[in-house]
């Protein structure tokens, strides 16, 4: 035993450093361990035979039978020359029968030294007991790994929600239904990957690093190059890489991407989240409609096993999507229609009239948008497509043919929520050029110090020619929170961006 370990032990304890009795005692505890040669950090490898939930399964199959399992200490019954313990492993909850005859007394006392919380192996027959719980007979018990730290006194509840978003190995643990959250998550992405490459997408993955920011209008984070002595920008989207390809010959594909924007957070918006965009060549945003029902018909039954989703109290009806123009959506909620406004003088009255906030570019087709946020919004609780954008807010949408105003764009919402975004997709160079230059234009004059740019080598890969597309992105993590009853972003994220402690 090294005595700086012994001596730096007596001397916490002397003096405190900080930490309580009980974390005190269990490195007390560890030292004595080290000091007869039974350091557990030095196990590297535990055989098992078979997890906790096989077992509970399959009680027939395994009754009477040896297992070989390990888990983590979750609770402890000391009935003298007995004591039942519970373990968890990645699987479930099983209780240990522990017996001083059965073990020998040598290792009987030293399991007595050990605390909830660590890491034991345990070679056993399973058998149910008197009142019916399915359990483990140990006939060898050894600890794996020693928990420094106690979990918190309930077991059953770490409540404080900051805590639990901060230390969240501390969450999983002591709060089973946070990881059947994200168990469910891995099934949704599994999921709607499995739907689009049965439709003949392609998954792909394009740069995070880009070259410099783009005209949109959302916020990058900046990085530095050393080699390149450059500054960097982590993507807002994957859209123009995408479309690239799409101009090469593969005409569907689609990227499970990590994207990440400087802006404000609260329970729908992370700085960093996960989106699935996809472009699928000679359909419309009619077609990525269509799309869109059926992946989230599919992926819902597959997941949920219903269309009926409880979410917060409400009841969100997937079967049935109802699809409205941004204009008639308006109409519907406001009552003002915008198919009888001439111009953006008439616009800008009828704004000042029903109190609604003007933008800073004051054009019809953007105050037609700040009704559609100040009316409709709020009310769109079941599943429904807004489709046909004003140009002015779609610099990336193709005009519709019948009313350049507009463009073949859609949203969908649920539960007052925007959960996608689509496109047939703006395929014109000239148009696309002139576009990039006015948003990047209207960028600076917001933002002297912007350092947005307009993407000319994207331009260059419009005039070889892309066809005729449909594209879709949509958020992740919201699809998640809506199919796992979630309240807030943070809770279907395992590591929410958070501010130091310090």
């Amino acid at each position: 035993m090294d005595n700086n370990v012994n001596n730096t032990v007596e001397e916490m304890v002397e003096e405190g450093q900080g930490l309580s009795e009980q974390m005190l005692l269990r490195r007390q505890k560890l030292d004595k361990l080290k000091s007869v040669g039974a350091d557990p950090y030095e196990i590297t490898k535990y055989e098992r035979t078979t997890e906790v939930l096989p077992i509970k399964e399959k009680f027939e199959e395994f009754e009477e039978k040896d297992v070989s399992i390990a888990g983590r200490i979750l609770s402890w019954r000391d009935m003298g020359k007995a004591n039942f313990i519970d373990i968890a492993d990645g699987s479930g909850r099983i209780q240990i029968y522990v017996k001083r005859d059965e073990i020998g007394e040598e290792a009987f006392a030293e399991f007595k030294t050990w605390d909830i919380g660590d890491i034991v192996g345990v070679k056993g027959f399973v058998f149910r007991t008197r009142r019916g719980e399915i359990s483990v007979h140990a006939k060898e018990i050894m600890l794996l790994s020693k928990a420094l730290l106690p979990l918190p006194e309930k077991y059953h509840g770490l409540t404080n929600t900051d805590m639990r978003y901060r230390q969240r190995y501390v969450d999983l643990i002591v709060n089973p239904e946070v990881k059947d959250t994200f168990v469910k998550r891995s099934l949704i992405l599994r999921e709607l990957r499995s739907f689009l490459d049965s439709k003949g997408f392609l998954e792909v993955d394009t740069p995070i690093l880009t070259p410099f920011e783009i005209g949109a209008s959302a916020r990058p984070f900046y990085t530095h190059h050393n080699t390149l002595d450059m500054d960097m920008v982590l993507r807002i989207e994957t859209e123009l890489y995408l479309k690239r390809l799409v101009v090469g010959g593969m005409d569907k594909v689609y990227e499970v991407g990590r994207i990440f924007r400087n802006e404000g957070m609260d329970t729908k918006h992370n700085p960093e989240f996960t989106s699935i965009e996809l472009y699928q060549a000679y359909t419309d945003y009619h077609g990525m409609m269509d799309l869109v029902e059926e992946m989230m018909k599919t992926v819902a039954m597959k997941v949920c096993g219903t269309l009926n989703i409880n979410y917060q109290g409400k009841e969100i009806d997937l079967s049935h999507w109802e699809r409205l123009t941004m204009v008639e959506a308006v109409k519907k909620y406001s009552g003002v229609d915008f198919d009888a406004i001439a111009t953006d003088e008439e616009a800008i009255a009828i704004a000042k009239e029903k109190h609604v906030e003007l933008p800073a570019v004051k054009t019809k087709g953007a105050i037609l948008v700040e009704f559609f946020d100040a009316f409709v919004e709020e009310n769109l609780i079941q599943p429904t497509f807004i489709y046909d954008y004003p140009v002015e807010n779609s610099p990336l949408a193709k005009r519709k043919p019948s009313n350049p105003a507009f463009t073949e764009r859609f949203e969908y919402f649920i539960n007052a929520t925007e959960f996608g975004n689509a496109f047939s997709e703006l395929n014109d160079p000239i148009d696309q050029k002139e576009r990039f230059e006015r948003q990047v234009a209207e960028r600076k004059a917001q933002e002297p110090g912007c350092r947005a740019q307009v993407d000319y080598d994207y331009i260059t890969a419009l005039e070889y020619g892309l066809p005729p597309t449909g594209g879709l992105g949509f958020g992740v993590d919201r699809l998640v929170m809506l199919l796992t009853d979630s309240a807030s972003i943070r809770d279907v994220l395992l590591f929410p961006t958070m501010k130091p402690l310090d």
